[in-house]
């Protein structure tokens, strides 16, 4: 019998300190032996964001703990392992080097082959942790840090069709929560402050919502948000109200934003139900799965929302891509540096910035 694979797989792109051992089982799917997130939320919540010093400072302090809490409760030693993954990028490059450089040096120490995995493509394989997925599949990436349509052709294979052309929508509900003194991270409080709101209230705008295909614009809205607080004194019922409104117009965005993406997936791939993949922070949000898994049925496409433990930042996904790529000889080497921007597909072009045509 081939040998199922166990993989230990390290996160600290950002503001999480994350360890995972999982394994490869008969069904093609994985076991997760262990999977430790050490949040840094209370460190950055006085500065509503975070601050790289700082969590580069707690993923030091703290990598050595996490790593050997997942061996721990994996009840598996380090010569049980056959490889590492690390993330190396996208992300604020003092925390990526903090996992990268353990990754390297457990892998080194072992004689263990090294997988430096893209964040991005750990959050596009996230689902195939409890699913098993045919390619192609739309992917719909919300998060902190990004907001991308890409069509998963295979693992390192990958196409976007659209992505933010400002900021993300996991920024853009951070703000506003800061906006509306609701704490940092905002995402969970908006949820919640709009569940005894009137979504019908304020009258935000759509950002691009008739052009540029797929692509994504939340700037626009963050101003108009910025805008309403003023007027508002911190008024309860307002701020329930605000956070209703801007929660159903990112709804509104992504429901027409997806149907586009959903009409260039069928002209590129002519797969029909084909899986619609909603990972990253923001697919943790009820309201949002629940308009999404409704257009996914209405266009014959199947929903898929990793578990709540597998949207955020996490080292499962990180070791399950660290698997997927190793079976395709996808190994590094040591000499691999930790990249800030890292697009999962190479040729797309950058969206960002003046003089942007859409």
């Amino acid at each position: 019998m081939k040998k199922k694979l166990t993989f230990l797989g390290i996160e600290t792109s950002c503001d999480e300190t994350a360890a995972a051992v999982i394994r490869e089982n008969e069904q093609g799917t994985a076991n997760v032996l262990a999977n430790i997130v050490s949040s840094q939320t209370k460190e950055h919540e006085k500065f509503g964001g975070v601050v790289p010093e700082i969590a580069a400072r707690s993923h030091v302090e703290n990598i050595d703990f996490i790593v050997s809490k997942a061996l721990k409760e994996s009840k598996l030693n380090f010569d049980e392992i056959d490889g590492v993954a690390a993330t190396a990028g996208p992300g604020l490059i003092v925390c990526l080097s903090v996992g990268l450089n353990m990754g390297k040096t457990i892998a080194g120490i072992l004689k263990k082959p090294f997988v430096a995995v893209n964040h991005l493509e750990g959050h596009a394989l996230s689902p195939g942790l409890e699913n098993n997925l045919n390619f192609p599949y739309l992917l719909l990436l919300i998060s902190g840090g990004h907001s991308q349509y890409l069509i998963v052709h295979d693992v390192n294979r990958y196409k976007q069709l659209g992505t933010t052309i400002d900021d993300a929508l996991g920024e853009a509900f951070d703000k506003t929560a800061k906006m509306l003194n609701l704490g940092y991270p905002g995402g969970k409080e908006i949820e919640s402050y709009a569940k005894r709101g009137d979504k019908n209230f304020f009258k935000l705008p759509l950002p691009i919502i008739n052009k540029a295909g797929c692509n994504l614009s939340f700037a626009g809205l963050k101003t108009a948000v910025l805008r309403e607080t003023k007027k508002i004194n911190q008024n309860e019922t307002f701020k329930h109200n605000l956070a209703a409104s801007f929660q159903e117009t990112v709804i509104k965005i992504l429901s027409k934003k997806t149907e586009v993406a959903m009409d260039q997936f069928l002209k590129n791939t002519k797969k029909q139900n084909a899986a619609f993949v909603i990972a990253g922070g923001v697919a943790a949000n009820a309201s949002i799965q629940k308009e999404l898994i409704s257009v996914s049925k209405k266009r014959n496409f199947y929903p898929i929302f990793p578990k709540l433990e597998f949207c955020g930042d996490n080292a499962a996904m990180i070791a399950w891509a660290g698997i997927k790529r190793f079976k395709k000889k996808l190994i590094d080497n040591f000499e691999i540096k930790a990249k800030s921007r890292w697009p999962l597909d190479s040729e797309a072009p950058y969206m960002k910035g003046p003089g942007l045509i859409l």
